[in-house]
């Protein structure tokens, strides 16, 4: 019985290696059993970092502050007269019982994410590179790396903009009003900030990748410069929460810089393609005539004009 399941425990190891399964081939059930098996590692991740955020988030680790000092950072660079009792310190109000709890668990499960994003994001990878060719695998991690740098820059763009934001909000009607943040209504604003900018800095990528798949090209990128500036200046007036303009003009100024680039990336990509396609021995035939393959059927005995006078060895490499 033992030899029986690790015999299946060993055929199921071969079927996820490279060499012994080069083309990934599976049958559904298969599958679904990966699936499960990938899903298992990245939640079993996720749950390492929530419970390592939970304990950072009022552990102090050597230089790095506490989670929670990270956190509620922005809300103390708000000058003292403008917070609740601002001269005794910087805090936040808990206004249900188990609120701070419920804080404490939902910025270090979110923090734990991201910390461990390689562990599961290489569990969601090995489940789908065995399906794709080695040039779609190169272009899927160039990508998969450049997102993830490009949702870490958004994110702490954001960090640092959210100061300047709470402190024009609050600073209306400051003659008669003083403001006490409730700490989920904080770290709700914060964190769809954080999210907000992050997935934003995505639009660029998709892009690039419209791009050198061939659906999006330079021209058309350059005739719709200024249409795409408007509507990303739109886009950052409807996303940014609070709608105060030294978020919104951040995340517009920056998705603008980023577009540039893009297009420019387009715009280098494409004349490679085009010098590419200008050195083909086929790029003066006209578009009327066929080109000059030989199209003669072979019989179905007959060996490939290749293989002729090469003796009729059986090759089975």
């Amino acid at each position: 019985m033992a030899d029986a399941a690790s015999s299946s425990r060993r055929d199921r190891r071969r079927k996820r290696s490279r060499r012994h399964n080069p083309d990934g081939t599976m049958t559904l059930i298969e599958h679904i059993y990966e699936f499960r098996r990938r899903l298992g590692y990245a939640l079993l991740a996720v749950v390492a970092g929530g419970i390592f955020g939970f304990i950072w988030f009022n552990t102090h680790l050597g230089p790095i502050p506490s989670l929670g000092h990270i956190v509620n950072q922005p809300y103390c660079a708000i000058p003292a007269d403008r917070r609740l009792n601002g001269a005794q310190g910087c805090y936040l109000l808990q206004t249900v019982p188990f609120e701070a709890l419920m804080i404490q668990l939902k910025v270090g499960v979110a923090a734990g994410a991201v910390l461990t994003s390689p562990l599961w994001l290489y569990q969601l990878w090995a489940f789908i590179a065995p399906g794709l060719y080695s040039k779609e695998r190169k272009y899927a991690l160039t990508f998969v790396g450049f997102a993830s740098a490009l949702f870490v820059a958004g994110a702490v763009l954001a960090y640092l903009l959210i100061p300047h934001a709470l402190a024009l909000l609050m600073g209306f009607g400051s003659d008669f009003f003083v403001t006490g943040l409730t700490a989920d209504k904080y770290i709700s604003f914060v964190l769809s900030l954080l999210v907000i900018f992050g997935v934003s800095f995505e639009l660029p990528l998709l892009i690039v990748m419209l791009n050198f798949v061939g659906v999006l090209k330079y021209p058309q990128l350059k005739k719709w410069r200024r249409g795409i500036i408007f509507l990303l200046f739109v886009f950052a007036a409807f996303a940014t929460p609070g709608s105060d303009p030294f978020s919104m003009l951040g995340l517009a100024g920056a998705l603008t810089v980023l577009n540039e680039i893009a297009i420019q990336i387009a715009r280098v990509h494409d004349r490679r393609k085009e010098r590419a396609a200008s050195e083909s021995e086929w790029a003066n035939v006209p578009d009327d005539q066929p080109a000059p393959f030989d199209y003669t059927p072979t019989k179905i005995d007959e060996e490939p004009a290749e293989k002729a006078g090469h003796g009729s060895t059986d090759d089975v490499t």
